[in-house]
């Protein structure tokens, strides 16, 4: 009797479901192809901008595997994004090696190695003492870039040259056919398979247990999870992804620069996060795109643009508390809830 209601209920449902899963690829495919006709479409102003973008969208898909699914705010992340700059421009300056492939092995290996200690003690500490203890490595490493000119190049930061893409050395191109052209194109598919991976890992069991010791810890423990090391996992997988994210950007303006790892920047990712809304696998990445779209737009008609953009901010989020992702699945829900009465 049980198994012909479940196999009844199943085949009430799946047309539903099938229905959701075909329109989410269709909408998935279409940005696709958007962005990958992008630089035969838009001016190529623009197609600077789509390189931060995709920089960031990295970072905070890492970020808010920590943030949205562990429930852990970090207010010094933009450390990882300045050790991912760095060790890609320490590894072209010391070695003469110039592959980005290189590049984001060094990134991933320094990230590993400063974020594994750190996981370790802040996986102890939730709220505010676990965002403030990650504000202070954030500040301790920033203060170490500026300070350590022999090794970090000072205020000035650390040259990072054009890298080879595949072993391919495009010399024809200028700077700006290199990063619209193939550095782009390269930056898109890293994007698309470094966001596949992430969908792995939070619909895994690990990604299950990660959401249960962020909505009860204590009843997740007795359930058999591991709360700190699922936590310390988090942090190091977005610390990953952020050293990526850095690698990007420093490759995009050709310097390591110890700004990247200013709390402000690390105040940034936390913005973007909620502004596009955390959660949503995929509303940070929005949220990166409306507020670098935004900070651009504004600064072009002001001097005073940080003031403008605080306040067109506040008022999405004030207008959108599930960012800018969930006010659009609301409004989808409302369509679908009328077309059904």
């Amino acid at each position: 009797m049980n198994t012909s209601i479940t196999t009844i209920d199943n085949s009430v449902k799946s047309p539903v479901q099938s229905r959701k899963g075909i329109g989410g690829k269709i909408v998935l495919i279409s940005f696709i192809v958007a962005f990958a006709l992008a630089p035969q479409v838009i001016g190529h102003y623009y197609i600077t901008l789509l390189i931060p973008f995709f920089a960031y969208a990295i970072t905070l898909l890492g970020f808010n595997l920590l943030f949205g699914y562990g429930g852990l705010l970090s207010f010094g992340h933009a450390l990882f994004v300045a050790v991912g700059a760095y060790a890609a421009a320490t590894l072209a300056l010391n070695t003469g090696m110039v592959s980005f492939e290189l590049m984001l092995c060094a990134a991933v290996g320094a990230a590993l190695i400063i974020a594994t200690p750190i996981a370790i003690l802040a996986s102890r500490y939730t709220g505010i003492f676990f965002g403030m203890l990650t504000l202070a490595f954030g500040m301790l490493f920033y203060t170490f870039l500026n300070k350590f000119y022999d090794i970090t190049g000072g205020d000035g930061g650390l040259m990072l040259p054009r890298p080879t893409l595949l072993g391919v050395n495009f010399e024809s191109a200028n700077n700006f056919e290199f990063l619209a052209g193939p550095f782009y194109y390269y930056c898109l598919v890293l994007v698309l398979l470094l966001g596949w991976i992430m969908w792995r890992v939070v619909h895994s069991p690990y990604g299950l247990h990660l959401m249960a010791s962020r909505d009860n810890a204590v009843k997740a423990t007795y359930l058999g999870v591991k709360v700190r090391e699922v936590r310390a996992i988090a942090f190091i997988v977005s610390a990953l992804y952020g050293a990526i994210g850095g690698v990007i950007l420093g490759v995009n303006t050709g310097l390591a620069d110890p700004e990247l790892a200013y709390w402000v920047n690390s105040g940034y990712l936390v913005f973007m996060t909620v502004l596009g809304g955390y959660h949503e696998f995929i509303g940070p990445v929005i949220g990166a795109l409306v507020f670098i779209l935004l900070q651009d737009e504004l600064s072009t008609v002001t001097q005073h643009w940080r003031f403008f953009l605080g306040v067109v901010l506040a008022v999405l989020v004030i207008a959108l508390p599930g960012g800018i992702s969930g006010g659009f699945r609301s409004a989808i829900h409302r369509v679908r809830t009328k077309g059904a009465r």
